[in-house]
């Protein structure tokens, strides 16, 4: 936590989930000493992640889905404008977050989906390629024939999703149950990069990327390409992300309502705490966490689920990131 106003000569200062300090530090040199924006900053960063395959959560060649499918989810936001570009269910294409950046700049819509995305990154001259690894094509051939297609994220359907493959049909009577909050999941599997950046002319950006909860099915939108729930973030106040059950966390939208408690004058911590235990009163289970900066460059962040979350930072002056973890909500 740090509850302290940073002077002017502190920024820019960049803060992302999880230890990924390549990520920090391409973001907060791309606006150092390159020259560029707190977006530019961003998007260097989750590119970084997507590159790298970090934790295997995000880019190419992780976390497949039920057709053995690696697609890519990514958001991006300007807070001096307000401008938003998102992509989910991004197939064939590496950089998602350049292709959501692409969305922000060349289309008035916020955020494109499925093949018809992926026709639009093609048109903007991105390229096309195969995101399966050997590892993703492992994992789900394991997943479908030694482990009879366990776990999944069916419910009532016929055959027994508990039990058995598809294809599925509805099951009229509701006999099988699941709620992905009642079956605490590993984070590896949902985790992914969310990025805020603050530059030295005091304007905020907020970024996500990941390849999505594994063994989904397939055309599920994950929370980081929805604004306000994978990101958010606004000039006069500040900005904020969220990792961790998606399909849990978007229903609450933590990372708006991070923002606007710290509109209230909350601190980072408190701003992201309030969210988490929003989403806690009806999922106690749940994995996740929410990360936050605001517009003074104080962050902080929030977390249930899991013993620890640690996040990165780095700040003019600084040689070198530091990970910040904090304890979290049981």
């Amino acid at each position: 936590m740090n509850n302290k106003m940073l002077p002017s000569d502190s920024l820019p200062i960049v803060v992302n989930t999880w230890p990924f300090v390549n990520a920090t530090r391409n973001a907060f040199n791309k606006m150092q000493n390159q020259g560029g924006t707190c977006v530019d900053g961003v998007e260097v960063g989750c590119r970084t992640c997507e590159d790298e395959q970090c934790d295997g959560s995000v880019g190419w060649g992780g976390h497949p889905d039920e057709s053995s499918e690696t697609t890519l989810d990514s958001l991006i936001i300007d807070a001096k404008t307000m401008s938003v570009g998102a992509v989910a269910n991004l197939h064939r294409i590496k950089n998602a977050v350049g292709v959501a950046r692409a969305v922000m700049n060349y289309t008035r819509h916020s955020i494109l989906v499925g093949e018809s995305a992926t026709k639009f990154a093609l048109d903007m001259g991105f390229e096309q390629t195969d995101l399966h690894s050997n590892q993703s094509i492992e994992q789900w051939k394991n997943w479908l024939d030694n482990l009879s297609c366990q776990p999944n994220f069916r419910r009532n359907v016929s055959p027994d999703p508990s039990k058995s493959c598809g294809p599925y049909t509805p099951d009229k009577f509701g006999t099988t149950s699941f709620d992905i909050e009642t079956k605490k999941r590993p984070i590896k599997e949902h985790d992914t990069i969310g990025m805020i950046a603050l530059d030295s002319n005091g304007n905020l950006a907020a970024a996500t990327s990941t390849n999505g909860l594994q063994f989904r099915i397939p055309g599920r939108v994950s929370d980081s390409a929805l604004i306000g729930s994978g990101a958010f973030a606004d000039n006069e106040v500040g900005g904020a992300c969220a990792t961790g059950d998606g399909d849990v966390m978007q229903r609450f939208v933590p990372s708006y309502n991070t923002v606007e408690a710290m509109r209230r004058g909350s601190s980072p911590e408190e701003a992201a705490l309030d969210s988490i235990k929003r989403i806690a009163k009806f999922y106690p289970n749940f994995t996740g966490a929410v990360l936050a900066l605001d517009r003074n460059g104080r962050h902080g962040a929030a977390c249930n689920g899991m013993d620890k979350f640690p996040y990165s930072v780095m700040q003019n002056g600084w040689t070198d990131p530091q990970i910040f973890e904090i304890p979290c909500l049981k």
